[in-house]
C-alpha cells in the first residue's frame, strides 16, 4: 500500500527519562478516488494524473499532483474518504534529499585530502591521481569525482510509527527518526 504526505519539521518526545526524536507528516491530502474489484496489471506505479482523470477528480472535490492505484485491503471503502485511519507498526518512507550543489570530492565522498605541507598551495583538497598512464591509459567508469550533490531519491525502511492522530480537521502521521527531505516536501510511504 502507498500513501503521501508533505513532511512538517522534526521535534522530539519524552517517554519518562527518553527523549526520542520524530518527524511529524501532513497525511490529509490521502483520498479514495475510486474503487476496484479486480487485479489490473500495473498497479503501484506514481504518476500526474491525465486530464481526464483531474476531470473526474474535480468532480471529487480534489486536485492531486500525484495519483497511484493501491490494492488496499480495506472493506467497505467508501470514495472521497480519508484514508489511513490505523496504521502497522512500521513504514517505509520514501523522499528526495536535500540538494547540496556542486561539492568536491572530500565533502562528496570523504576523501581525506592532500597533507598540509609548506609546499602545498593548491592541494589540500584535491582528489589526486585519478588514472594511470600506460594502462589502462584512461579514467575508469565510476571514478569519485567531484559533482553534483543531493536531490537524491533516498528511501528509509522501518520506521517506527509512533501515533496518528487529528487536529483541526487535518491529520498527522509522527515517526520516530529523520525522513529525507526539506520540511515541506513530498513524502511516500509504503508497507
Amino acid at each position: 500500500m502507498v500513501l503521501f504526505g508533505k513532511k512538517i519539521g522534526m521535534t522530539h518526545i519524552e517517554d519518562g527519562f527518553l527523549v526520542s526524536p520524530v518527524t511529524v507528516i501532513d497525511v490529509t491530502e490521502n483520498v479514495i478516488a475510486q474503487v476496484k474489484d479486480k487485479v489490473v496489471l500495473g498497479w503501484g506505479k506514481i504518476k500526474k494524473p491525465s486530464k481526464a482523470e483531474l476531470g473526474q477528480y474535480k468532480e471529487l472535490g480534489f486536485a492531486p499532483s500525484k495519483v497511484t492505484e493501491s490494492d488496499i485491503p480495506v472493506e467497505g471503502a467508501v470514495v472521497g474518504v480519508f484514508l489511513p485511519t490505523e496504521m502497522p507498526a512500521t513504514v517505509h518512507a520514501q523522499g528526495t534529499s536535500k540538494g547540496k550543489g556542486f561539492a568536491g570530492v572530500v565533502k562528496r565522498y570523504h576523501f581525506k585530502g592532500g597533507k598540509q605541507t609548506h609546499g602545498q598551495s593548491d592541494r589540500e583538497r584535491a582528489p589526486g591521481s585519478i588514472g594511470a598512464g600506460t594502462t589502462p591509459g584512461r579514467v575508469l567508469k565510476g571514478t569519485r569525482m567531484g559533482g553534483r550533490m543531493g536531490s537524491d531519491t533516498v528511501k528509509v525502511r522501518n520506521l517506527k510509527v509512533v501515533k496518528l492522530f487529528t487536529e483541526e480537521g487535518k491529520s498527522f502521521l509522527v515517526l520516530k527518526g529523520a525522513i529525507p527531505g526539506p520540511n515541506g516536501s513530498i513524502i511516500q510511504f509504503s508497507w
